[in-house]
């Protein structure tokens, strides 16, 4: 029996086009990326059919459904058999959950890459990413057990519906360049980046599954791994603004373009397509041999294509559609014949006539007591109402020589600042969402910039000093107050602002000049000055973050995001 191997592969960060490579392998203490109680995501080989094996490829172990693995992963359904690895449908019993599990013979020859690129994809740990659970080597079988979600849908089967709308297909091209831009900066590639890679979740988010894996799987590399992502994200693209794959060939169930007339922009292809994402299209695949519209650069890697997504103007979703309420129809007892026979034609209706007014002397003595009633009713709620007018206006009064000041020096008003930039300020570590700055002063509460999600805290220190974000303010301003908007309430988050120099600073945080800190458990930070600071940049740093449950794809623990940021001055 073989022993049950859990050393950890890291991959060599690869920020140009030069080949992954893999490092040596160094053991670890409890292995890779045990187990953990997230939701769980479908297999990402759905989309291949029966092959035969290549020639040298082993032949893969006769399984089948209820065969456990290491005692804990029972088999359900074979999704996928080729090439010498099958996918399958399996049940983690030990969680009660779905997962997905890849197996393969442990001297299929590419059973080794495929172990070192589900650790290292482990070890990314991004949650935009469909996570991989575990990678053993066991009883001469190598399986990679990862996350299945039950309630996402692959984008093969959103297309199959129609193209999607501008403001989706935004969303899909932001997202996974996001994401791709990230796992890139880790020396991570997926080179298999299809339509049945990504996933969108039931909250509107998009998940991509087998990165690294799914290429190891089938033994595709490249020499120049950010380029083919690129170009992928760009056929995603393509495809989801037409309809149509941006190749001759039919795959993944769209058809491909006509024969003999090249690649065409999206815009010409069908008409409504949103131009600047046509161009979009077109500069990433410009790689391989598109012609973009305009002249633009060609986007060749995907923190490329996140910048030039950046630049265009935010697509905002469409306008709820107006729904006119059903007409109006009135009611018998609204035409004043409730309780009355309806009318027949042949039948004599016979008039019944209303009782006289009131005549008497008794009656007018009645209408005239009823009439002074009503006139003393409303002269007390006339007077009851002037004079609460008179107490507000005395109130606004005050509070406006309050606020405004006056001749003696009380203080004025203090005036919005405009934020014309911002860049994430990076003292140790990696960024944490550096494609998103400018969310946090777009006038959108609904779009924002995160940080990661940590295993401790709420201080981020010692894994962190702090993380945050340098604004530029255009000119030199009085900066006296902020007001910052967070999407996570609970104890606790600390914020602070400080003048610096640029918008990337050399000073140490602890010699910059600080403007105000805040802490608060609720879902908005306000700092205050003790007196103006006159600066062109303005840190804002955060240093403890609260603890939160795992919501769309991002998962449980000490995390913070912001909305939205105001300064005044």
């Amino acid at each position: 029996m073989a022993e049950r191997s859990t050393a950890a592969v890291d991959v060599a960060d690869n920020s140009g086009d030069e080949p992954l490579t893999a490092k040596a392998e160094q053991p670890t203490a409890d292995g890779v990326a045990r187990t953990r109680e997230r939701d769980t995501a479908a297999d990402d080989d759905t989309a291949d059919t029966e092959k035969p094996m290549s020639r040298g490829a082993s032949s893969p172990p006769e399984l089948h459904s209820g065969h456990k693995l290491a005692r804990r992963y029972r088999l359900e359904e074979c999704v996928t058999r080729l090439d010498g690895f099958s996918s399958w449908r399996a049940v983690d019993e030990k969680l009660r959950r779905a997962v997905g599990v890849h197996l393969l013979p442990a001297d299929h020859p590419r059973a080794r890459s495929v172990l070192a690129a589900a650790r290292s994809s482990a070890l990314l740990g991004d949650p935009r990413f469909v996570q991989v659970l575990d990678a053993v080597e066991e009883n001469d079988l190598v399986y990679v057990v990862h996350e299945w979600l039950p309630d996402a849908t692959e984008l093969t089967t959103v297309l199959a519906a129609g193209p999607l709308e501008a403001h989706d297909a935004y969303q899909l091209v932001s997202q996974v360049s996001q994401a791709m831009a990230a796992a890139h900066r880790e020396g991570l590639a997926h080179l298999r980046l299809t339509p049945s890679a990504v996933l969108r979740t039931s909250s509107g988010q998009y998940r991509i599954r087998g990165l690294a894996v799914n290429a190891a799987l089938r033994g595709i590399s490249s020499d120049t791994p950010q380029r083919t992502d690129t170009e992928a994200i760009g056929a995603l693209l393509y495809a989801s603004l037409t309809q149509r794959w941006p190749y001759e060939d039919d795959a993944y169930g769209l058809s491909g373009l006509p024969k003999d007339i090249g690649l065409i922009a999206p815009d010409q292809v069908r008409a409504g397509v949103h131009r600047g994402l046509s161009e979009l299209a077109m500069r990433a695949l410009v790689n391989d041999g598109a012609t973009a519209s305009r002249q633009d650069p060609p986007c060749t890697t995907p923190e490329e294509l996140v910048k030039a997504i950046g630049e265009m103007p935010r697509i905002r979703p469409p306008e709820p559609a107006f729904t006119a309420p059903p007409e109006y129809q009135r009611t018998t007892y609204q035409q004043g014949s409730y309780g009355r026979p309806s009318a027949h034609p042949s039948v004599t209706q016979t008039v019944i006539t209303p009782p006289p007014p009131l005549q008497s002397r008794t009656g007018r003595a009645l209408k005239w007591a009823v009439s002074a009633l009503l006139i003393a009713a409303l002269g007390l709620g006339s007077w009851q109402l002037a004079d609460a007018l008179m107490r507000e206006k005395s109130e606004d009064a005050n509070e406006t020589q309050t606020t405004h000041g006056d001749d003696k020096g009380q203080p004025k008003p203090r005036k919005p600042i405009s934020i014309k930039g911002g860049q994430e300020f990076v003292l140790q570590g990696s960024a944490q969402d550096p494609g998103d700055i400018r969310n946090t002063y777009d006038e959108d509460p609904a779009s924002l910039w995160r940080t990661k999600t940590f295993n401790d805290g709420p201080r981020l220190a010692p894994y962190k000093p702090g993380v945050g974000i340098v604004y530029d303010l255009g000119s030199k301003r009085n900066v006296s107050a902020a007001s910052i908007a967070l999407r996570y309430g609970g104890p606790h988050t600390t914020i602070s602002l400080y003048a610096v120099d640029s918008l990337s600073p050399s000073t140490p945080v602890e010699s910059m000049k600080k403007i105000g800190t805040a802490t608060t458990s609720g879902t908005t930070a306000k700092i205050e000055a003790k007196k103006p600071v006159k600066t062109q940049y303005v840190l804002l740093w955060v240093t403890a973050v609260p603890n939160s449950g795992p919501d769309g794809f991002y998962r449980a623990g000490y995390k913070q995001a912001i909305t939205d940021v105001k300064l005044k001055g």
